[in-house]
């Protein structure tokens, strides 16, 4: 009888997808078949697996990295619901990878939500032939009452899988006792049964000052603490855009890594309002002297020393934002390294058509920032595909060479209107200092990365020092199906994990 154990949350963000990821290398270190588990997931940060029939589909980044730390090869299963939101209400309904079609809240509970509960159902079965164990992540949190009667991740999970629940708080939020009291006392009934612990996370201090706490809290629920997890971030990537700045404030990641603002390198991306796969950025930020800059539209960008431009959920809605923000005429000025990643891409081209498939507004064609000469016609097919392709180093990755691996999710096709450099054969255009391409995962590539950061490290005039060119931390996504001597991120969850939960306690125990 294969085991599941749904790790539910007091709210968003409280840390579930870190314990799930550790417990998941836990049990694959012991050699114990285990596969994680989502049954709906809201994020616009994709990867692209294989599907039930052999295809390629999507599945949120959370799912697609705890199955790399489960060392299995990542399907659809793992996650067979995804919601992209793209604004205006609306989502596209993602089903065993596929996607179905945009929807509000309310259609997608009226017409297509036993669809989706069929296909979850599906999906955890085929897992629980297969594999002993299945930790899966709920959603949001399992105490939304309004919910209760359609919530696919929480409760419906809870009682189809006959799980265990493992309730995890955040106690940075401040309130994680209340919120685990409130959270049991609203939970269904027949759930509130099934919950054989809470776990709380993100702590600070001295343990010993939870002690009263603690107890007051067991005593109250007689429901126990089964561990305290220290505020440690092992590095996995983020799932959605709750870690970013709001859209009208500017934040900067990867300043704390002892290198001198004097020596280091500003790389600003604009807060698009539809982003999606910003985990694109995340190697780069992870690089000693790179600071990743969000930047709101309407700020200056004369002082950063190269632009990436992420993808979007909504090409065209996004290109009339930076537009009425006047962002294309700074972008257009702007003389250091560019780089477009899928809508990115299409953005920097010099138009986009079709444009009614994808946009808000009824329109044939938009101007795009024009410092590509491609153009983007939109239909309604939509391509997913995990790539691996020889690189041809021009523009800001001149230098770049071997195979890139990655994936591609992007609806439209973007064809040159002049001859232009390829990055890829047949793909991609380039300039001198401005590039787009469809592949995502590209600064994951450690050729890809080295030959960018030396092009905006010598157009900032900085020395880059062969020190800096080594990477201090990995990556958080491998695609190599072999783990090196160097600490992973999901050894380090696994870490997390080990040393601070009672295991024996959610029948893990070795």
């Amino acid at each position: 009888m294969t085991h599941t154990l749904l790790v539910a949350g007091t709210a968003s963000h409280v840390g579930k997808s870190t314990v799930v990821a550790g417990l998941c290398r836990l049990l694959a270190t012991r050699d114990s078949p285990v596969a994680p588990y989502k049954a709906q997931n809201m994020s616009n940060n994709a990867r692209a697996v294989a599907t039930p029939d052999g295809e390629a589909g999507e599945v949120g980044i959370s799912q697609y990295t705890q199955a790399r730390a489960a060392r299995i090869r990542p399907t659809t299963d793992v996650n067979p619901v995804l919601l992209k939101p793209r604004g205006n209400g609306e989502s596209q309904l993602i089903i065993h990878g596929c996607a179905v079609g945009h929807y509000g809240a309310g259609e997608y509970y009226a017409e297509h939500w036993n669809r989706a509960h069929l296909a979850a159902r599906e999906s955890w079965k085929r897992l629980a032939d297969e594999y002993d164990h299945i930790i899966a992540e709920g959603a949001g949190s399992i105490a939304e009452i309004n919910l209760h009667h359609r919530d696919l991740a929480n409760v419906e999970t809870a009682r189809f899988t006959d799980a265990d629940i493992l309730l995890v708080g955040d106690i940075e939020r401040g309130g994680v006792f209340a919120s685990l009291v409130g959270t049991l006392s609203l939970m269904p009934s027949d759930l509130r049964k099934r919950v054989i612990g809470c776990l709380i996370t993100k702590f600070r201090g001295d343990r010993s000052l939870l002690t009263p706490g603690i107890e007051a809290f067991e005593e109250r629920t007689d429901v126990p603490i089964l561990g305290v997890l220290p505020y440690n971030d092992p590095g996995l990537p983020e799932e959605d855009s709750v870690s970013l700045p709001p859209r009208g404030e500017r934040a900067t990641f990867g300043a704390n890594d002892g290198v001198s603002d004097e020596r280091a390198v500003t790389i600003a991306v604009p807060r698009l309002p539809r982003i999606s796969n910003f985990t694109d950025l995340e190697p780069l930020a992870r690089e000693p002297g790179v600071r990743i800059a969000y930047l709101p539209l309407t700020n200056q960008i004369q002082n950063a020393d190269a632009v990436v431009i992420p993808g979007t959920k909504n090409t065209v809605d996004d290109c009339l934002a930076l537009c009425s923000a006047d962002f294309d005429d700074r972008l257009r000025a702007f003389d250091g390294p560019i780089v477009g990643l899928c809508g990115g891409y299409q953005l920097l081209g010099r138009r986009i058509t079709n444009a009614a498939v994808e946009g808000t507004r009824s329109v044939e064609e938009i101007e795009g920032i024009g410092l590509l000469p491609v153009e983007t016609r939109f239909t309604e097919e939509k391509h997913v595909e995990p790539v691996s392709r020889p690189i041809h180093g021009c523009g800001p990755l001149t230098g770049a060479s071997g195979v890139v691996d990655g994936y591609e999710i992007h609806m439209g096709e973007t064809v040159a209107l002049t001859a232009v450099d390829r990055p890829f054969d047949g793909m991609g255009a380039a300039t001198d200092r401005v590039l787009g391409t469809y592949v995502h995962g590209l600064f994951e590539n450690e050729t890809v990365r080295d030959a960018f950061l030396d092009s905006v490290f010598e157009h900032a005039g900085i020395e880059r020092s062969p020190t800096l060119t080594k990477r201090q931390t990995i990556e958080a996504e491998r695609e190599s199906e072999t783990e090196t001597e160097i600490e992973s991120p999901h050894d380090r969850a696994a870490a997390l994990v080990r040393k601070h939960v009672d295991l024996s306690a959610l029948g893990l125990a070795e």
